[in-house]
């Protein structure tokens, strides 16, 4: 009898969550945030179990997905596909117009969806305030805009890259790029499942009794005060500050300020990636210090346990304290957290493996051909294009340019050529022909075309001393949106 729907990506079949809305008598809503229960069907020591655990996590490859479960299980019993009676658990909250939590609860439930909605169709109601469901729709767009504003006051970080997909065949043959965007329904979504995920482990974390029971949390450290201050001195090159002392919230925000900063900049992906690498990885562990990046003291991953083991290890844990149970083995659960991030790692670097393959694939027919791009990065061997219309990106070797010696300035962060000193810097647009694609290596090469305006802007300095007239930096071209880093499923990188 209450409204209850999911909302995924189009191609998705794995529906692990779902979320309910109701208005209540006193103008408060009932949000409840439903989880397939997996654990009801896997358990433990049984060979699926068994097998789930060493594979710790699906892997979401450009053209097939390798599942933690079962087909049968993940796509067809657990997924809480519309008008079918499916097992959950469940998190209820009671939340008034500002979004603050009146009350919640953890159970387990039955659940039967009214609806499934894509991303896009979810959209589609947010921006016309038309379509099914559209009161308990937007009534959750409020509230998940508001949660999201409080979480960033409290200092979380607001690490929102771009993502390539790829349109590819029956085969696996890509097709064609295109830019993942992150709008209002995909955030909405994200909160409920950030809150749900901070409520349970409050709910075991913050527990009053004297004995900790044993728990595993989704941690992040705080950066490492070196590698913020080299972090600080690199994006002073391009005229940026940035905060390396203070408080947790004094050094997160002052991240934020300085990632706004950069938005539409050429040195935009740059810094962002480097603002990514200066943090510390969240990890799986019994020890919790809290989430530096999301600014919760308590977090933990219990939403997704059709395609992650440590959401399945949660609901275990869960069920078993719910029921009056007592702390469970610390060593024993250690063992498999670490075991869970490691296997997080390694699909995560399966997955950029596979892009890069699929770009190179992509572009292996258009060797000779011509295209425009601009600068994206540069190292002491040659400088990254990212092509305009594709966003694919490839490298030209400094010593394959063969109209000088061209060398990688660290200090200034652009590479000049040491006879006719001209000048490339990140965000220059330029022309290059497509040289290599090689598939094995997952290798792209491209070539620097000349042109004659360029040429003509050539100066007779010799050496680096004297400074020669400044190519026109470019922007880079606009992003299509921006997505938080979820590898194309909910929270998955959180």
């Amino acid at each position: 009898g209450v409204t209850t729907f999911t909302i995924d990506p189009k191609d998705a079949k794995d529906f692990d969550d779902a979320l309910s809305a109701r208005k209540l008598d006193n103008g408060n809503w009932e949000v409840g945030v439903h989880i397939a229960d997996v654990t009801y069907y896997v358990k433990p020591e049984s060979l699926i179990d068994r097998e789930a655990f060493s594979r710790a996590t699906s892997v979401y490859l450009v053209d097939r997905t390798i599942p933690m479960l079962p087909e049968r299980l993940c796509n067809q019993i657990c997924s809480l596909r519309p008008n079918e009676e499916k097992l959950c658990f469940s998190v209820i909250f009671e939340l008034n117009k500002n979004a603050e939590i009146q009350q919640s609860h953890i159970t387990r439930t039955i659940i039967k969806s009214d609806r499934r909605f894509t991303y896009e169709e979810a959209q589609a109601v947010i921006e016309t305030g038309e379509g099914e469901y559209k009161e308990e729709i937007l009534a959750l767009n409020g509230l998940a805009q508001k949660l999201r504003d409080r979480r960033f006051k409290d200092g979380a970080i607001a690490f929102d890259r771009y993502e390539v997909k790829f349109d590819i065949d029956e085969n696996g043959k890509p097709l064609g790029t295109y830019i993942k965007e992150s709008k209002e329904a995909n955030k909405l979504i994200e909160e409920f499942m950030l809150l749900a995920n901070r409520t349970v482990a409050e709910f075991i974390g913050k527990s009053k009794n004297k004995t900790k029971k044993t728990f595993v949390y989704r941690i992040h450290e705080q950066p490492d005060p070196e590698k913020l201050r080299d972090f600080s001195a690199f994006i002073s090159r391009f005229g940026y500050k940035m905060r390396t002392e203070g408080t947790k919230t004094d050094i997160s925000k002052g991240i934020n300020k300085l990632l706004d900063s950069v938005q539409g900049k050429p040195e935009e992906n740059l810094v962002e990636t480097l603002a990514i690498r200066s943090m510390q990885k969240a990890h799986y562990t019994t020890d919790n210090i809290g989430h530096y990046g999301l600014a919760m003291d308590y977090y933990t991953h219990f939403t997704s346990p059709i395609r992650r083991y440590p959401d399945m290890m949660v609901h275990r844990l869960l069920a078993h304290y719910l029921a009056g149970g007592k702390s469970e083995d610390k060593e024993y659960y250690e063992r498999l957290c670490v075991h869970s991030s490691a296997m997080e790692v390694r699909a995560a670097d399966a997955e950029r493996a596979s892009i890069k393959y699929k770009m190179v694939e992509f572009m292996q027919d258009k060797i000779g051909q011509f295209f425009d791009g601009h600068i994206s990065g540069m190292s002491d061997w040659g400088m990254y294009v990212e092509l305009d219309e594709t966003h694919i990106e490839g490298m030209v070797s400094l010593r394959e340019m063969e109209d000088d010696l061209y060398q990688f300035d660290e200090n200034r962060y652009e590479v000049y050529g040491r006879r006719k000193g001209r000048i490339f810097t990140l965000g220059d647009a330029v022309r290059i022909r497509v040289k290599r694609a090689d598939l094995q290596r997952r290798q792209l090469d491209f070539e620097l075309v000349h042109d004659a305006a360029a040429d003509s802007r050539e100066d007779d300095v010799k050496g680096h001393a004297a400074i020669p007239v400044r190519r026109q930096s470019t922007s880079r071209p606009g992003k299509g949106g921006k997505t938080s880093r979820k590898g194309g499923k909910k929270g998955s990188k959180r």
